[in-house]
């Protein structure tokens, strides 16, 4: 894992989510920061630093639900991708679908990865420690100007 600070954005409605991926974080080894957004809107507003995120750092990873409400994950997606200084962000989209529609539509809108999240317990939290272990075990991220 890196040795300098490392930030996550989880955009998460769901507080029993938020608590379950701080686990799974936690038994995966990561030491690094967890900010949580729980609509699309307060993501971007993170992502952007505005309003009470003015101080926010720069994530080096987005953990997206693609059903928050507001703007939805897909919304946020688009958004990211779209400015030129946010695009290089690692987004892990995040969901119960395993829809070949949604799967598709979030790798058009340029995911880096589209994980379902599992239903069992230790799937959820193998499925974290894979997503820690790759992007911050062996993955080369783009410089973080925070």
């Amino acid at each position: 894992m890196k040795t300098q600070r490392v930030d996550i954005l989880l955009v998460e409605d769901s507080p029993a989510d938020v608590d379950l991926a701080r686990a799974a974080l936690k038994a995966a080894g990561f030491s690094g920061s967890l900010h949580v957004a729980t609509n699309g809107d307060e993501a971007m507003a993170f992502v952007h630093r505005e309003g009470e995120h003015r101080d926010a750092p720069r994530p080096d990873l987005v953990l997206l639900d693609i059903n928050v409400p507001r703007l939805d994950g897909r919304g946020v997606l688009r958004a990211i991708r779209a400015d030129s200084d946010l695009e290089t962000i690692p987004v892990i989209a995040m969901s119960s679908s395993d829809t070949l529609k949604d799967v598709s539509e979030l790798y058009a809108l340029h995911a880096n990865a589209y994980v379902c999240k599992p239903v069992d317990l230790n799937d959820f939290f193998q499925a974290i420690e894979s997503i820690v272990n790759f992007w911050f075990g062996h993955a080369k991220l783009p410089f973080n100007p925070s």
